[in-house]
């Protein structure tokens, strides 16, 4: 079939929207027909070359539709299915999956980035030319081929946009939170980034009973919107690493128990350390360049007990934590839809981009039901 798809070149360069061929689906693949795909800092990563990935690419993996058809052997959805997907596929069988830690699958890992889907061949091509996936999904199109494995079906009740976003940023941030920190009533905790990663790990720990839940960020503007969100107190970047940390301790009566770090910045990863009080820990969920370190002061970590916790994934189990996190938000208790600052047509992704590395958006999301012609602003 053909379809409309951002098409990116190289490092640095534009996506270009543009009609490619998508093969249908093989044993254990569905195609869906996608209603929203979020915009995802780690989709500019294959921009900005901070993770390599082969070209041409059809970045996306922030996706959620309804099932369309579905390849041989397929039993986890059936056609008609609105399903969220996770870019995660694990397999079930390695030795980290049967610890439960489907998010360290050693199956997908070392083939994620080879560009294709499970198998490393890829569904789309342009004329003779292959195009490659982005973590198994591709969702900057009208339509995917994906592993069954990475389908999650979700509510009617659920709108696209919410549920794309769920597919990774939300629970990235929710399940530090609720899954890798476990934060219980009334630990104190810091969310050291507000973008849309931090505050769904903020809107996490407000909804669980952390008190007080400190936002942190350089910019006033992002505290304000951080306090908006159930924040009781905003620090604003004090230059440094201590400074920060200082304050952050002076706001939270003496340091904080969780001090989840959602940039990637080692000045930042080292604040995360620094304001944690006794038995404290660190939880570190932004992606940093390969090159990056953090000179911890050592003698603090046995003295005071303090931990760091790395989370990929928010630590998740996409099909019970995305119906955990969406059952939430249905509730009201999590208002994720807030979120969405922002929603544009496909042929807008490098505005997309623009919004998120401005700090202007919380989180964009791309509507290919949206004509180009309207801008896509909402």
């Amino acid at each position: 079939m053909r379809i409309r798809a951002a098409v990116l070149e190289g490092v640095g360069g534009s996506s270009r929207v543009e009609e490619l061929d998508l093969a249908p689906p093989r044993p254990g693949e569905v195609l869906v027909r996608l209603g929203a795909s979020g915009v995802c800092r780690s989709d500019y990563n294959a921009v900005d070359a901070t993770t390599g990935t082969p070209f041409p690419v059809v970045l996306g993996h922030e996706g959620a539709g309804v099932v369309e058809a579905i390849g041989e052997g397929v039993s986890r959805v059936a056609v008609g299915d609105r399903v969220a997907l996770s870019w995660t596929p694990s397999c079930g069988d390695c030795e980290e999956c049967h610890r439960d830690l489907p998010q360290l699958c050693s199956t997908i890992w070392p083939v994620m980035g080879a560009g294709g889907l499970l198998d490393e061949t890829t569904r789309l091509s342009r004329g003779d030319e292959t195009v490659y996936h982005y973590c198994f999904l591709s969702t900057f199109a009208e339509a995917c081929v994906v592993s069954e494995r990475s389908c999650v079906r979700i509510s009617h009740e659920v709108p696209f946009d919410v549920a794309s976003l769920v597919g990774c940023g939300i629970t990235t941030g929710v399940g530090a939170v609720w899954n890798t920190a476990r934060v219980r009533p009334g630990d104190r905790v810091a969310v050291i980034g507000c973008g849309g990663v931090g505050l769904s790990a903020l809107m996490a720990a407000v909804a669980v009973g952390a008190e007080p839940v400190i936002a942190v960020d350089a910019a006033p503007g992002k505290l304000e919107t951080a306090k908006a969100f159930g924040a009781t107190a905003g620090v604003e970047w004090a230059g440094t690493a201590e400074e920060t940390a200082e304050a952050i301790r002076e706001a939270s009566g003496g340091g904080v128990d969780y001090a989840v770090e959602a940039t990637g910045r080692g000045e930042a990863m080292l604040t995360a350390v620094l304001a944690t009080r006794g038995r404290g820990a660190a939880v570190l969920i932004g992606i940093p360049r390969a090159d990056a370190v953090i000179p911890v002061p050592a003698l603090t970590m046995p003295r005071m007990e303090r931990r760091i916790l790395g989370s990929i994934y928010g630590s998740a189990r996409p099909e019970r934590d995305f119906a955990k996190i969406l059952g939430v938000y249905l509730s009201g208790r999590l208002p994720l839809d807030r979120l969405v600052s922002h929603r544009l047509p496909l042929e807008d992704v490098d505005r997309a981009f623009a919004l998120m590395n401005s700090g202007e958006a919380l989180r964009v999301v791309l509507d290919p039901s949206l004509p180009a012609t309207n801008g896509g602003a909402s």
